[in-house]
């Protein structure tokens, strides 16, 4: 699966907020992309990264 720019950074910014930390805005376009992919949720407190979203990061962006 290939993810755009905008998916990436949403998805790097959904990991952030689950882990704690502050983030930027979250483009809705690309949650929604995201959601539609199975790799975010939409929940009362905003969407949230789902277990195969944070897999799909970590083959997009592998730790060093």
């Amino acid at each position: 699966m290939t993810l755009t720019e905008g998916q990436l950074i949403a998805l790097e910014n959904l990991a952030l907020k689950q882990a704690g930390k502050p983030v930027d805005w979250i483009n809705i376009s690309d949650a929604r992309s995201l959601t539609d992919l199975g790799l975010a949720e939409r929940g009362r407190e905003g969407w949230t990264i789902t277990a195969l979203g944070l897999e799909a990061l970590q083959i997009a962006k592998p730790q060093k």
